[in-house]
């Protein structure tokens, strides 16, 4: 289907704006922030609190969304986007709102370290450990630890998904899901046919993918490392269930569906969601955009269902 409607009228908007690609990162943080003043107000939540735990590379902040209720909640440990190097515990505070209110659910949001500063494995490695603290200590923040599943979007469903594959492989806590909001699961080279097809036009960009990737590995090496590149894991057996959503008209469209498939073909149960007319990151956009906020629904719905199988 053509691009939705609304979603058009925000890409008319922000045509003014200089691409990622071209700005210096501080200048490309500042304005990623400054669309915090655009979001719809997000759904009411009962508590919101920092804590902060040790890190690899020093303290790792951590906001924690305690909806209304009684406990203890299931916990969701939620990492943001943007292209490893952009956006912030403030940027997606609204997306962790909406989802600790839709799914009943704490969302634990990780502020895991950023490229250009701290390359490939840092962020990774941020979001392993905060894990690991997060199901050690899910009592103490009103939680269950037998109900804890990992989500993201953009480059935190790289994070998201990276982190299951470390669960399994050295060592839990058990999660029982995995969402994976329109994910980064591969280098930008050799592609897919999503690349070249939205590669310009519908806010990211291909170029603004490769210089994500060019501030996030110190060797573009490191791309064949499914620890930066889930899609090139020689297996996904053993995962648990996965929420794939991927948007029409996305760069990202083919890797995230092609890391949904092959999670199904290695038999881990998986729903993948392809949202027409939208484009990648369009779940900022709950409130303002229709298509948003039933894809948002149905994201929470998977969830609900998901921690209630446990």
């Amino acid at each position: 289907m053509p691009v939705d409607p609304q979603i058009q009228i925000l890409l008319e908007r922000g045509s003014g704006v200089p691409a990622t690609h071209t700005l210096p990162v501080a200048e490309a943080r500042r304005l990623y922030e400054a669309r915090i003043a655009a979001m719809a107000k997000p759904a009411g939540v009962a508590d919101v609190a920092m804590l902060g735990i040790d890190g690899p590379g020093g303290p790792l902040a951590v906001r924690l969304y305690t909806p209304h209720g009684q406990g203890p909640f299931p916990l969701m440990v939620f990492f943001h986007g943007s292209g490893f190097v952009l956006c912030s515990l403030d940027t997606h505070d609204s997306m962790c709102r909406n989802l600790a209110a839709g799914i009943g659910c704490v969302v634990a949001s990780v502020d895991y370290r950023l490229a250009p500063e701290h390359k490939f494995p840092a962020g990774p490695d941020d979001c392993l450990v905060a894990t690991r603290w997060l199901g050690a200590h899910a009592a103490e923040i009103g939680a269950d630890p037998s109900r804890i599943m990992v989500a993201g979007d953009s480059a935190g469903g790289n994070m998201a998904a990276v982190t299951a594959l470390r669960l399994r492989d050295e060592g839990g806590p058990g999660i029982c899901g995995q969402m994976l909001l329109y994910p980064v699961t591969d280098y930008h080279t050799p592609g897919t046919p999503s690349y070249a097809e939205n590669a310009d036009g519908y806010g990211l960009t291909r170029s603004t993918m490769e210089w994500f990737w060019h501030h996030y590995l110190g060797d573009p090496a490191e791309a064949g490392n499914p620890h930066a590149s889930p899609l090139r894991a020689p297996s996904l057996e053993r995962l648990p269930p996965a929420y794939v959503v991927s948007a029409e008209y996305d760069p990202l469209r083919d890797e995230a569906e092609r890391y949904g498939e092959r999670l199904r073909d290695a038999g881990v149960p998986v729903e993948i969601v392809r949202c027409a007319g939208m484009n990648h990151g369009f779940l900022f956009w709950v409130g303002i955009v229709d298509g948003a906020d039933k894809s948002m629904a149905a994201a929470c719905a998977w969830a609900r269902r998901t921690f209630g199988k446990q």
